[in-house]
């Protein structure tokens, strides 16, 4: 077992100036994850009836020609996943990679990442860029981290995201990266989605997992390797307001989801100035552990039987990577995963 970090100084030996850049990373991480989006989505149509129309027309035609794109791998810049900004998001927590076995690059994967918290942090920070430096601790691997459709229908965040090398969790973009004839792809799946984001109370695992079975059909008909992620910590980043799955509130929430594509939850952090409340997440450890890879043979027309058996051994893998790393990344010998 191999853990990539960074050896940041405590938090007495940092210096002002860089506790300041590192609080602005992680703000600015929430802000663009929570606003972005909406904010240049309502931009675009204001502009439309302002001298700067020309602005929005001429990116609404860009946005018309470019709409598969997101579907055909994307567009990735490297320079996007080296930015400074990342090493102080590493440091502010702060994130750790774990690496448990090597990972062939003669293969592909099918990577199940693990929880989905507020904003999955962790796996952004640790596989969509070089923060921990990804790239040199599994030689030959691009990973493509995957997201909401509805998000690469929103301007300018669309091309925020693709930046990074992500693309949506459909079965076309999904396909595409796995056809590619070069080998060494690996698409990263939070496979809880949106749902799962509903019990991201701090100090709990729990899983939308045990009906989640596309991902196992789509490592089948690709003969690509099951790749269980956890990252430990990341429900702890936020305090979050749960609500009894009984409830009206629940099921509002739930029914929002269907509609729209995400869950909306109520939570919150620390502000700027002071522990009061706010958007800047709380300093808590972020600790991602890569596991074993799990063989899968090629199966372009996979029955029930076989997806549920190749199921039932990811669930196993994922429960052993987390008993295996919980004690050394704080979490209680008396808690467990649940799957849901």
């Amino acid at each position: 077992m191999e853990v990539f970090a960074a050896s940041p100084p405590s938090v007495t030996s940092k210096t002002l100036w860089k506790q300041y850049r590192e609080m602005m990373a992680a703000y600015q991480f929430a802000l663009t994850f929570l606003f972005m989006g909406l904010f240049f989505s309502l931009l675009i149509i204001f502009l439309l009836f302002t001298s700067f129309w020309s602005i929005s027309l001429l990116y609404l035609v860009w946005l018309y020609l470019d709409w598969d794109t997101p579907n055909q791998g994307g567009r990735c810049f490297v320079w996007m996943k080296n930015l400074t900004v990342w090493k102080h998001l590493r440091d502010y927590y702060p994130i750790k990679l774990v690496k448990t076995a090597e990972l062939p690059s003669d293969q592909n994967y099918v990577v199940g990442s693990h929880p989905h918290g507020i904003m999955c942090t962790g796996i952004f920070c640790n596989l969509s860029t070089e923060s921990n430096d990804l790239s040199k601790h599994f030689p030959g691997l691009r990973f493509w981290q995957t997201g909401l459709n509805i998000l690469f229908y929103l301007p300018v965040y669309r091309e925020y995201l693709m930046s990074f090398g992500m693309c949506p969790v459909n079965l076309q973009s999904l396909d595409f990266v796995l056809s590619q004839p070069q080998l060494g792809q690996a698409v990263v799946i939070v496979i809880g989605g949106a749902h799962e984001a509903l019990y991201s109370i701090p100090g709990h695992h729990c899983l939308t997992l045990r009906k989640r079975k596309g991902f196992v059909r789509l490592a089948l008909r690709h003969g690509a390797s099951l790749l269980p992620v956890y990252s430990f910590g990341e429900n702890d980043i936020f305090r979050f307001k749960a609500f009894a799955e009984g409830s009206w509130q629940f099921r509002c929430q739930v029914i929002f989801k269907k509609l729209v594509g995400f869950s909306p939850c109520i939570f919150w952090g620390r502000s700027l100035l002071s522990n009061s409340w706010g958007l800047l997440p709380f300093a808590v450890p972020i600790t991602t552990v890569v596991g074993r890879p799990i063989p899968v043979p090629r199966c372009p027309h996979p029955t029930t039987d076989e997806v549920d058996h190749y199921h039932a051994l990811y669930l196993k893998a994922l429960e052993q990577l987390f008993e295996e790393h919980k004690e050394s990344c704080g979490v209680p010998a008396s808690t467990h995963l649940t799957f849901i």
